[in-house]
């Protein structure tokens, strides 16, 4: 299987990554990727860049960058158990990409029943967009309830190439592909990465999928017109030439 788009990345205005935007795309064109989507922590978190940072991405940045396409986006922090995120409305909404994500820093681990309730108020928020690495130990939830829940609510669920290589997360990634697989919820496969040597590197998250031989066709981002689609049914088609509208 071939990744088409990294949709979770990291530049330096997170304070925790070290690369900037070009130096990311270059490693995504390199990488063979068509697309890229910049998804740097939220102004809340504790590395967050201010919002301005979100406000200039349509304005600073061109849309194609050496070749990759770009995807203006950003990685929320859910900060109760109630499945709140910390970026207001207005800004996700201006956006093109959410990920949403639990952070140890801004969330205690709880027990399954919290954690539940959680990715089940997440998935009724019409402006997330992808469930970011929910297999972390000591936030274990009731998979097979929470993950029909993101299909019915058109959320995408992140196999994180990063997260992966945390203490013990196999076993829940595992267990989450399996039911993505029976339940057919749509997957996203990204690296997370900190670092602009890690755009474009999957090879953890790929062998997972391919050992619960996980179809094609539910990797949204193997796909370029079925990630473009995706995006279109919020957004419109945000790579057309701002002349033709979206």
């Amino acid at each position: 299987m071939k990744i088409i788009a990294d949709t979770h990345t990291h530049t330096v205005a997170s304070t925790h990554a070290y690369s900037t935007v070009l130096e990311n795309a270059q490693h995504a064109r390199d990488a063979g990727l068509s697309a890229l989507a910049i998804t740097d922590h939220t102004p809340a978190s504790t590395d967050g860049p201010h919002v301005w940072h979100f406000h200039n991405l349509h304005k600073a940045l061109p849309r194609e960058l050496l070749g990759v396409k770009l995807i203006f986006g950003a990685e929320s922090s859910i900060i109760d158990y109630d499945g709140t995120i910390d970026f207001p409305d207005e800004e996700c909404a201006a956006l093109d990409w959410i990920i949403a994500s639990i952070h140890r820093n801004h969330l205690k681990k709880a027990s399954p029943e919290e954690i539940t309730r959680l990715y089940l108020g997440v998935a009724e928020n019409p402006l997330v967009d992808v469930i970011g690495h929910c297999a972390t130990v000591g936030y274990e939830f009731d998979y097979e309830k929470c993950l029909k829940k993101f299909k019915e609510c058109g959320k995408l669920v992140e196999i994180n190439e990063s997260s992966i290589t945390w203490k013990n997360t196999t076993d829940n990634y595992k267990e989450i592909i399996r039911l993505c697989k029976k339940h057919e919820v749509p997957v996203v496969v990204n690296s997370d990465a900190h670092f602009c040597t890690l755009v474009g590197h999957f090879d953890n998250a790929l062998k997972l999928l391919d050992e619960q031989d996980f179809p094609e066709r539910l990797v949204v981002n193997a796909d370029m017109d079925r990630l473009t689609e995706f995006i279109s049914a919020k957004k419109g088609n945000i790579f057309m030439p701002p002349s033709c509208g979206k």
